[in-house]
């Protein structure tokens, strides 16, 4: 058997090891929650040592980074492909489309949903390697208006005095080719998109909203016109 075999098998055999780790995680999490994930009973579960399963992830915090990273990334292959589904319709609809797919995939996926979108979990701080699968959406929905803006179907939302250096500084940080007037529209709308779908998931909504998938679609619309996208 030559060296590359070896080595091929080895890194399957560490593949299968990891996701079966990480699957338990996720079991934990939708029973106990991420406060209480444990590596010694992710570990019991799987009839590994610990001291076996600290080889592929040295700590909880190692194992809760990468089940947010896989979260993160989930959710933005359902929304990137939401919007490869409606290229080249108007930004509007490619906005809608995109918030109905985040909707989508938290109902789906309510736990994991929580670990990236619900309360902090105590004496974790998520490093800055979750930041790239953490920015695809909005990356998604920045493109959009970019897009809107240079179709001439963008309307720049107005600005209070007091808002603009911090809108200029937005801008800056996240798409110095926008106004700073639609970068802080975006980001308000960002922001606001996650509220509806946490409202929904999280009960907020039980006796107030009945018809939910409508009242979503509604609302996501306006806060695609809030941000100028006619």
């Amino acid at each position: 058997m030559s060296s590359d075999t070896v080595r091929g098998a080895r890194a399957r055999a560490r593949a299968e090891i990891t996701a079966a780790i990480k699957e338990e995680a996720r079991r934990q999490l939708a029973s106990e929650g991420a406060a209480k994930l444990s590596l010694r009973a992710v570990a019991r579960e799987l009839g590994m040592a610990s001291s076996a399963l600290y080889r592929y992830f040295p700590s909880r915090d190692d194992l809760l980074t990468a089940l947010i990273i896989d979260a993160y990334d989930s959710l933005g292959e359902s929304a990137e492909a939401a919007h490869t589904t409606v290229a080249g319709t108007a930004p509007l609809e490619r906005w809608v489309a995109v918030g109905e797919a985040v909707r989508a995939w938290a109902l789906a996926h309510p736990h994991e949903y929580a670990l990236i979108y619900g309360s902090p979990v105590p004496g974790y701080s998520a490093p800055r390697t979750t930041v790239p699968s953490a920015a695809r959406v909005g990356l998604l929905l920045i493109g959009i208006v970019r897009d809107a803006r240079r179709e001439d179907r963008l309307d720049v939302p107005l600005l209070t005095d007091d808002l603009v250096p911090e809108a200029v500084r937005m801008a800056t940080d996240l798409a110095p080719d926008l106004p700073p007037g639609a970068v802080t529209a975006l980001v308000a709308a960002w922001a606001q998109l996650y509220g509806l779908v946490g409202f929904e998931l999280f009960g907020q909504f039980h006796r107030v909203v009945e018809e939910r998938e409508p009242f979503f679609r509604y609302a996501v619309t306006r806060l695609a016109r809030d941000v100028g996208l006619r």
